[in-house]
């Protein structure tokens, strides 16, 4: 509802995930110490390091005092687990396509965080949550250029925009300039002179945010580029950012055009239902029936949350100047018609702990997210020591503008005698020109505009930081022993998961004639407890009661009896005869529970006054002491104990087929 629109909306912009990652020199060193620890746990051929052992122990018991007993009853826990893991890696599950594609997604999803650099990314989250606390107000103009454009565009752009700032510098107003002929190629800046409005932090693409938060108030900064192409901004105002506020609104369209009558009539119909509103009318009442605003007047006009930029600046206005929760404005205009706003809730801005994580997550998203990606690649490039052969780049070069200034299908590089030739080294790998070259002829390029060198260039790049992130990618558990021992951890536990299924859970359901087997061998687990077969017959009034105790009396208490005298009495009165019976434990029912209470046997019948002038008549039928359940009354608790003694017996004959050795000693270590 009521959205901001043109040049507004595509300045905005959202970019691919990627976090942060933990630094570099203090994990080797952890690496060092893992690698040194010594050995807690054999299970097969497999060794437990007390460093991985304590990581895992500590991750499940953050809060349990660390004594001997505690970390011997986790440690037999710890060792059913990797029987179990052991067993499946011995029957080839880790080896199926399946497990080995479920492992990789979750491994991507894992290795985000550790291909980024998180002191950029960190500064970038300060930044963000600084700019948050401020608002600004910027026009702007701009000249269209593309980012792929050729360098003759590019240089025509750049001499459009500079001309224009030149002007503006010299005296020039600058609204006027915007909208002369030659200004701005923004096409709203004829109406509005170039101006965005007041914006925050995330609103605008990067660069340009950056302009207005660094350019003063009453300043044109300096020349922008961005992926529309470049501008030059005012900042007109900086306010504290107002956080954010959730309204109801009712509002009276205007039609579009000029009738004045009409707006004139809208209005007196907003100043009806105001006054109806001051006088008491119920807001939701009054929203449904006479908003026009389809979207949210079946909500009683609410509308979601919203803060500065989301809404057209008068509404913004008004919804942010109501001083309290349920105030009511009076009617005003936008372009879209007369509305009345009700505030319902507000809030301030968050702290930053509180906004960290979102700050993170969108920043992921944006723009700037690219420079976490270049400084990481610059260290990894610093730490392989990452070198190219300018040489054969050239040479491509040249023989790609020999073919064609663009790629495309049928337009491949051919062979040459350059192709074994190495183009880039890093961390004790080459790579060659022919390599390079099968990824330019696979890659279709679309930019046919762009001259040979731009292409190549453009495409090695591409290239390398794949070949650079594939690579550390490969480095991730040799230098990060976290890492490591997530991977391990959903390793683990998707083969636990899938044998333990096959062995355990589905197999107690499956397993027909061992389920009935067992149930009928553990019989005393499945009792009930002592147990009242009970009619209930509540009489609502003397004469209800009557006709009860006379039907008992003769004997004519069959169910088709019953059901015949409550339909007789319930003509007249729906609760003069209610019926129930069953079996019940203590527990179970009230009435049952009178029974046990008052130690009565049957069968007898008995009568309780109920209140409201009601008799419950309870026919006690027999009461049974403990009895064995059938399978069918005891199916979910009969198949959770049978998988616990299929488990038992299953990891039982793990301990006998796998030898298993504790270093008592060293586990002991961690006690407190």
């Amino acid at each position: 509802m009521l959205p901001r629109t043109g040049v507004f909306a595509c300045l905005n912009e959202t970019m691919p995930m990627k976090p942060f990652i933990p630094l570099l020199g203090a994990l080797l060193l952890a690496q060092v110490a893992f690698a040194q620890s010594p050995t807690v746990l054999t299970v097969g051929d497999e060794q437990v390091n007390l460093a991985d052992f304590e990581h895992i122990f500590l991750k499940n018991n953050r809060d349990a005092a660390i004594t001997a007993a505690s970390l011997d009853e986790y440690m037999e826990l710890f060792i059913n687990f990797k029987l179990k893991v052991l067993e499946a890696e011995a029957l080839g599950m880790d080896t199926s396509a399946t497990f080995q594609r479920e492992l990789d997604g979750y491994r991507k999803q894992l290795a985000r965080p550790y291909l980024t650099d998180t002191e950029v990314l960190d500064g970038l989250v300060q930044e963000a949550f600084a700019r948050k606390q401020e608002e600004v107000r910027a026009r702007h103009i701009l000249i269209s250029c593309a980012e792929n454009a050729p360098p003759s565009d590019t240089a025509n752009a750049y001499r459009r925009i500079n001309v224009l700032r030149e002007r503006i510098i010299e005296g020039a107003d600058f609204v006027s300039v915007a909208r002369s002929k030659g200004g701005s190629d923004d096409p709203s800046a004829v109406e509005n002179g170039g101006d965005l409005g007041w914006f925050t932090a995330f609103q605008m693409v990067y660069p340009f945010e950056t302009a207005a938060y660094t350019t003063p108030v009453g300043e044109v900064s300096d020349i922008i580029r961005t992926r529309y192409g470049y501008h030059i901004l005012e900042v007109t105002g900086r306010r504290p950012a107002r956080g954010e506020v959730h309204v109801a609104h009712i509002m009276v369209r205007t039609p579009d055009g000029n009738d004045a009558g009409a707006v004139v009539q809208a209005r007196r119909r907003a100043d009806e239902i105001h006054r109806m509103l001051v006088d008491g009318a119920d807001w939701n009442e009054m929203a449904m029936k006479y908003s026009e605003d389809v979207s949210s007047a079946s909500k009683g006009g609410e509308l979601p949350w919203f803060g500065t930029g989301k809404m057209v600046e008068a509404f913004e206005d008004v919804s942010f100047g109501l001083e309290a929760d349920g105030a009511i404005s009076e009617p005003f205009q936008t372009e879209y018609g007369w509305h009345i706003v009700k505030r319902l809730e507000a809030r301030g801005l968050p702290t930053f702990e509180e906004s960290k994580r979102e700050l993170e997550k969108k920043i992921a998203r944006d723009s700037r997210a690219e420079r976490t990606r270049d400084s990481f690649l610059a260290k990894l490039k610093q730490q392989y020591g990452f070198a190219v052969v300018e040489n054969e780049i050239k040479q491509l070069v040249r023989a790609a503008a020999r073919v064609d200034s663009v790629f495309y299908d049928g337009h491949p590089l051919p062979s040459t005698s350059r192709d074994n030739q190495v183009l880039v080294e890093f961390a004790g790998q080459t790579h060659r020109v022919g390599d390079f070259v099968a990824f330019l002829n696979e890659t279709k390029i679309r930019n046919a505009e762009a001259g040979a060198e731009q292409v190549v260039r453009e495409q090695f790049g591409i290239w390398t930081e794949n070949l650079l992130f594939a690579y550390e990618d490969t480095q991730l558990e040799a230098k990060h022993n976290d890492f490591r021992l997530l991977v391990e951890e959903y390793h683990d536990g998707i083969l636990l998961f899938e044998l333990t299924d096959d062995e355990v859970w589905s197999k107690a359901v499956r397993d027909t004639a061992g389920l009935e087997a067992f149930h009928a061998a553990h019989a005393e687990q499945f009792m009930w407890g002592p147990r009242v077969e009970i009619r209930v017959l509540t009489c609502a009034d003397e004469a209800g009661l009557k006709a009860v105790r006379k039907a008992l009396k003769k004997g004519r208490d069959s169910e088709e009896e019953l059901a015949a005298l409550r339909a007789e009495l319930n003509a007249e009165n729906a609760l003069a005869l209610r019926v129930e019976s069953g079996i019940f434990e203590a527990g179970e029912n009230p009435w049952a529970d009178r029974v046990f209470e008052a130690n009565l046997e049957g069968p007898q019948i008995v009568e309780f006054a109920a209140g409201d002038g009601a008799t419950v008549v309870v026919d006690v039928v027999s009461v049974r002491g403990p009895e064995p359940k059938s399978l069918e009354a005891c199916r979910g608790a009969a198949i959770a104990a049978y998988q616990d003694e299929l488990e038992r017996t299953w990891v039982a004959g793990l301990r006998e087929k796998y030898p298993v050795v504790v270093n008592r000693e060293v586990l002991h270590s961690l006690a407190n």
